[in-house]
């Protein structure tokens, strides 16, 4: 009788000593890039680690342009971007990166205004103007005009913007680029611009803060920070001429085009994006990975993760305000990870 009671004791121990090696064994992805899809990436590792406990990610929400660097000299195992990779950085990266769309999303334009009621509505040139500080008050005869009948208050414009490597800007400023050929000139289309005005946020966090806080101000922010942290956004006049909120609907409209005329490295712009529906700063946003891994037990975790990302990872986008991939698009990034080159050992 002691003997199996020294046994059974013995057999715990074992069993509890082994779940312990099993969890300090988990494979950990580590990643680092956009803070645009921080939200569902976040959901995405905590239901995946669950579902595999084998694997444990780590993501830096550190903005698209930390993410292309720390991928492209291998710091992490996924990068994450709202910008496409340029050829330069393609080039100047040490093996062949693809991207995979990942989801899409709404940029939206956050205004805090006090005492303003309804809802701001803004077209291209004028937020071109805005954001370049040539337009500096609320009850300019520009947006006045636009918002005929709204009690605009002479509150002075306070314009905030991403300090870091940023692809919400980079969505943002190309944007504007399609619509403003005086910032196109000027300014520009990038991750990090020259702004000529406001305040610079850290992420899209900062960015928010700033807004929250500071009367008179506008800023752009991905859709769910402006939902979950209750600001207002204007109403937006898109390609087709049409008034427009941003919404998944609106989202997925605008990428109707890309959809179905997909480059195959999946480098594609839908702003200003033709279609009645269509909300004119709307992105895809991509997870980056090499075509050749370098370690085998990795590349295959990887490989299992954005094939479940994409495919069963799309149910969880839109209760977070993101919209799910074109089934054309994820027909393609399936045949894209047939690419991905593990390694034999």
């Amino acid at each position: 009788m002691r003997r199996r009671i020294v046994v059974a004791a013995l057999l715990a121990v074992v069993g509890a000593l082994g779940g312990y090696a099993s969890s300090r064994a988990a494979m950990l992805i580590n990643g680092a890039g956009a803070t645009f899809p921080y939200p569902i990436y976040s959901k995405w590792f905590d239901v995946y680690a669950k579902q595999d406990p084998d694997v444990k990610f780590n993501y830096q929400s550190i903005g698209s342009g930390g993410g292309i660097r720390m991928l492209t000299n291998r710091t992490v195992d996924i990068g994450a971007s709202d910008a496409p990779m340029s050829d330069e950085q393609l080039k100047a990266a040490p093996g062949k990166i693809l991207h995979f769309p990942s989801v899409m999303g709404a940029v939206v334009i956050a205004y805090n205004l006090p005492g303003f009621n309804g809802t701001l509505r803004l077209d291209g040139p004028t937020i071109a103007q805005i954001f370049m500080g040539k337009i500096t008050k609320w009850n300019d005869s520009k947006i006045a005009a636009l918002n005929p009948g709204a009690n605009l208050p002479a509150t002075d414009i306070v314009v905030a913007h991403r300090s870091d490597g940023s692809g919400t800007s980079y969505i943002f400023t190309d944007y504007l680029s399609k619509v403003s050929p005086d910032w196109a000139s000027k300014v520009g289309k990038s991750t990090a611009v020259k702004w000529p005005v406001g305040l610079g946020g850290k992420g899209n966090e900062g960015v928010t803060a700033l807004v929250q806080q500071t009367p008179g101000a506008i800023g752009y922010i991905e859709l769910i920070y402006a939902l979950t942290n209750h600001i207002p956004f204007a109403e937006l006049k898109n390609h087709d001429g049409e008034w427009v909120k941003a919404s998944l609907d609106g989202v997925t409209a605008a990428a109707a085009g890309a959809a179905a005329n997909m480059p195959a490295d999946f480098r594609v712009s839908i702003t200003d994006a033709p279609g009645k529906d269509a909300y004119p700063i709307s992105s895809f946003t991509y997870l980056l990975v090499y075509q050749q891994q370098s370690n085998r037990q990795t590349g295959e975790q990887v490989k299992r993760f954005l094939n479940w990302a994409i495919h069963a990872g799309q149910q969880y986008a839109p209760p977070l305000n993101y919209a799910p991939l074109p089934t054309q698009v994820v027909e393609l990034e399936g045949k894209q990870l047939d690419e991905i080159q593990i390694p034999a050992q």
